[in-house]
């Protein structure tokens, strides 16, 4: 009888950690080439000062970083008459001082506040895309609150008519399956973090988002982590069992930069400046 148990156990253990494999398991077939994004490091929203007026996700901070040879990562999201604009926060609070939050706004509406008492204002994606005109690669990161989607569609219509280099990420599993199933070709990557030990609340949903358990729906093409959280078994095997590329963020000292490098491959930093921006 013991035996007979210790048998189903084990088997039960074997066959739960198959599972967790392969639903944690990135794409592996017709990998797209990505050598591009590990060429440069990327500023965190520009090369951004929210004390000067060069403040984050603006087109000054956007264009500090090209002039620098630097990619950039940049947020996205969507007003309410179907603008892509360029703003971090899902609320203006923060970055604007006002109430509300940015898919309340059209986007002449938005006009009407600056940037971290800048006189810079929330540009639109298609703004940015013709500012950089593919002199540098991007990361894209959609911001989608909910299950809710849609606003994929308004992104990825001005995306299709750039031919610069550009991947998208994002937090929601919901959009890199909208791109799966949409715009196949396009690198997608999931952001991730330890939510729990974020502070973040945690339910069921976090605490599948952190292990990466949706990779079976979403088959990203790089996993983007919290490097503070390295060590989480998800991120590792993917890394290094699945050999995924892996994007670290968001880094903040050169010293912190040097020890990430045989962990990751693309790196998204803020608050200091890399001695250089090539990494070739």
């Amino acid at each position: 009888m013991i035996l007979a148990a210790i048998k189903i156990t084990l088997s039960s253990i074997g066959a739960l950690a198959v599972l967790y494999l392969l639903a944690i398991m990135p794409r592996m077939i017709k990998r797209p080439d990505t050598s591009l994004f590990k060429k440069v490091y990327f500023a965190h929203r520009g090369l951004h000062d929210n004390t000067g007026d060069a403040p984050e996700n603006s087109l000054a901070a956007f264009r500090r970083a090209v002039e620098a040879g630097f990619g950039m990562e940049l947020d996205v999201q969507v007003s309410s008459d179907g603008v892509p604009v360029i703003f971090h926060d899902f609320n203006l609070e923060r970055i604007c001082g006002a109430a509300g939050k940015v898919v309340n706004y059209t986007y002449d509406q938005l006009q009407a506040y600056t940037l971290c008492q800048s006189s810079e204002r929330i540009p639109r994606l298609s703004d940015l895309l013709e500012m950089v005109d593919g002199r540098v690669p991007l990361i894209v990161e959609i911001k989608a609150e909910t299950a809710d989607v849609s606003c994929c569609r308004a992104i990825d219509r001005l995306l299709r008519a750039y031919h610069g280099p550009y991947c998208i990420e994002s937090f929601n599993p919901m959009v890199l399956w909208w791109f799966r199933l949409n715009r196949g070709d396009v690198v997608r990557g999931q952001l991730s973090s330890n939510f729990r030990r974020e502070g973040v609340y945690w339910n069921i949903l976090y605490f599948a988002m952190t292990h990466l358990l949706f990779n079976f729906l979403t088959k990203p093409d790089f996993i983007a982590y919290n490097h503070k959280f390295s060590e989480e078994p998800g991120r590792r095997i993917c890394r290094h069992l699945y050999r995924h590329p892996a994007a670290a963020w968001t880094v903040r000292s050169e010293q912190d930069l040097e020890a990430l490098k045989g962990e990751y491959d693309v790196f998204i930093f803020d608050s200091f400046l890399p001695r250089t921006a090539s990494r070739l």
